[in-house]
């Protein structure tokens, strides 16, 4: 078995498990829950002589851009979902075949889980969104997404105008800021991968080329999940 298929396989295996660790430690209350990024303003008052803050996270913005299957397609669409985005082209020789056979490997893992442990896995949302939209057309992305075994319905390939994806890479979701590394704005190419959550919120970075990160990321999406489920139990027992 090559290197490739062992860390596939490794995903697999063990993102139930460590679903199976988080949910016990998470029910008792000491899990470390992904930080939020980018504060937007802190707003202070003054409660019983105490003064109290409240942050405004920076929330994603909307687009509107054309998915594989020649859809127009919005993150308007996808209200309650969590997000993980990456950054590609279709014609990169280097870090774009890793950092979707790795993304396919966490698509195939959810699925996994859903089956072994019949909980439902479709509120996370895979976008990859070419930074090279003049080239890669809705066909060109639908064969690249046949050729790596993309589920259609759970992961959107993304192209159209060129200035509301960089604009989404740079103001939205800030991959110049992550860690001070410099991204040039004429060509975007990263092996990060971006977590936002079910409220627009960044929650995380990983390196897309990276098992550890990968397995990370995996950790946190179900991190993700338990404090979903959890703002759901609280509101059903206020009503």
């Amino acid at each position: 078995m090559n290197r490739k298929a062992l860390l596939g396989l490794c995903v697999a295996l063990l993102l139930p498990v460590i679903s199976y660790w988080i949910v016990k430690v998470y029910s008792e209350g000491a899990v470390d829950m992904p930080r939020r990024y980018y504060a937007d303003t802190v707003l202070t008052s003054v409660v019983d002589g105490k003064e109290e803050s409240d942050t405004i996270w920076h929330k994603v913005a909307n687009f509107k851009l054309t998915n594989q299957l020649g859809n127009t397609v919005s993150l308007d669409d996808l209200q309650g979902k969590v997000i993980v985005a990456d950054f590609f082209f279709t014609h990169c020789p280097s870090i774009c075949p890793t950092l979707t056979q790795n993304m396919k490997r966490i698509q195939d893992a959810l699925k996994l889980k859903d089956e072994m442990s019949l909980e439902d896995t479709t509120f996370v949302q895979f976008l990859s969104f070419s930074v090279d939209p003049e080239r890669d057309s809705a066909v060109q992305l639908k064969k690249y997404a046949d050729r790596y075994g993309v589920n259609h319905d759970v992961w959107w390939m993304l192209t159209g105008d060129k200035k509301t994806i960089y604009d989404f890479a740079l103001n939205e979701v800030k991959l110049g800021l992550v860690d001070g590394e410099g991204v040039d704005t004429n060509f975007i190419h990263t092996e990060k991968m971006v977590l936002i959550d079910k409220d627009r919120v960044v929650r995380g970075y990983y390196n897309g080329l990276d098992s550890m990160a990968m397995a990370k990321l995996g950790g946190d999406i179900v991190k993700i999940m338990l404090e979903k489920d959890k703002k759901k139990k609280r509101n059903l027992f206020r009503k």
